[in-house]
């Protein structure tokens, strides 16, 4: 059995449900430098965490990124990829890449798609153009640009659909999935199974069975299987507390020796409630798609900076936040900006709102290290108005 490409080790284990519930402290240790978790992941769906530079994302304490195969397949395109040597060194990011395999770009962004057991067809958003994209194409795209972790190809299927067009996308999905870890090769980065299953939780539980006994082997006939099990499919018209509900029973049941991915999600009290069901990993875009819009997050709430009560306020956005943003500048300078369509708003807001996101999860790794997890979440949300 060849070892993994990403190896976990817990700091704390959730051994005390009453003042942890199934939380946990580890770290990933990659190719690429170690992950303290639970982690936020800011998204550079092209390349870029939009409005920021690495330094930027360094000096707030990001520990990973994501890029996304889709978009950087059609631009700036494979050939390209491998010329530059890959997105780390090209955008010069020093820590851990992660990268969405692309499936629910296709699904989401292209009006005209076939799926076939072969892979997908579809139209690209930009120019229209015809393209097909298989699990072999995604791998071989991500392996381009050198991913520290590749996402397989899948199907998630929409919310509401019926239990029947959840197996055909499991069944899809396992097959894509099976493709995928036979085609990566030796030197690539790690790669995660995702769970599909919607919110019927025994078919979640035996797709997760499948992918964690899924195995291929190398030209040496040594085995090898996922580096890691992401959740997929969630935060897709379900409520909250639906979601909530399902990850309840099945984080805690989700292989301790690997790490627990929760794609796509979501709100601070989504990650909290998260976290609390023992998922290690999120990415979301709402912090930075939020902070271009004038929304904001802070201990106590929601700031839509573009409020007329803020035009002549001399405080901070958040007293108690130490960001960049917040220790220098005013919530009606912030305003100004916003109103004027400054970039300097996009990058100021972008900077707090995902110094929130960064902080939050830290200290949530604190409080589980220090066993009072739930003090600290019942804190949080009592904290909140409306985040």
């Amino acid at each position: 059995m060849q070892p993994r490409r990403i190896s976990l080790r817990e700091n704390k284990e959730p051994a005390d449900f009453e003042k942890n519930l199934a939380a946990r402290a580890c770290t990933l240790t990659t190719p690429h430098g170690n992950i303290q978790t639970p982690v936020f992941m800011p998204v550079g769906t092209a390349g870029t965490v939009k409005s920021l530079t690495p330094q930027h994302l360094s000096d707030i304490g990001a520990q990973i990124i994501l890029g996304n195969t889709y978009h950087l397949w059609l631009r700036p395109g494979l050939e390209t990829l491998k010329a530059v040597g890959g997105l780390r060194k090209w955008m010069n990011w020093q820590g851990p890449l992660l990268t969405d395999s692309g499936g629910f770009q296709v699904f989401s962004l292209s009006k005209l798609r076939k799926i076939t057991d072969e892979g997908v067809h579809f139209q690209s958003h930009i120019d229209g153009q015809k393209l097909f994209m298989s699990p072999e194409v995604s791998i071989e795209v991500q392996e381009a640009i050198e991913s520290t972790i590749m996402m397989v190809l899948d199907v998630c299927p929409p919310l509401p659909s019926t239990r029947e067009e959840i197996l055909e996308a499991i069944k899809t999905s396992t097959g894509w999935a099976e493709r995928c870890l036979k085609i990566r090769k030796p030197q690539s980065g790690a790669l995660f199974g995702i769970v599909q299953g919607g919110l019927e939780i025994d078919l979640r539980l035996e797709h997760m069975k499948a992918l964690y006994e899924m195995r291929a082997s190398d030209s040496a006939g040594n085995e090898y299987g996922f580096d890691g099990l992401a959740l997929g499919g969630f935060s897709v018209g379900e409520s909250p507390e639906k979601m909530a509900e399902a990850l309840k029973v099945l984080g805690p049941q989700m292989p301790r020796d690997l790490p627990r991915y929760l794609m796509g999600v979501g709100t601070p009290r989504d990650l909290l409630e998260a976290i609390g069901s023992g998922i290690d990993m999120f990415d979301c875009v709402m912090p930075t798609r939020n902070a271009r819009n004038g929304t904001l997050f802070t201990s106590t709430g929601l700031v839509r900076i573009r409020n007329a009560q803020y035009a002549q306020s001399s405080l901070p956005l958040d007293s108690s936040c130490s960001c960049y943003t917040c220790q220098n500048f005013s919530l009606s300078y912030l305003r100004h900006l916003h109103m004027a369509g400054e970039i300097l708003a996009s990058t100021l807001s972008t900077l707090h709102n995902l110094h929130f996101y960064i902080h939050l999860v830290k200290e949530a790794r604190q409080a589980i290290l220090e066993n009072r997890y739930i003090e600290y979440k019942a804190q949080q949300l009592n904290n909140w108005r409306e985040a």
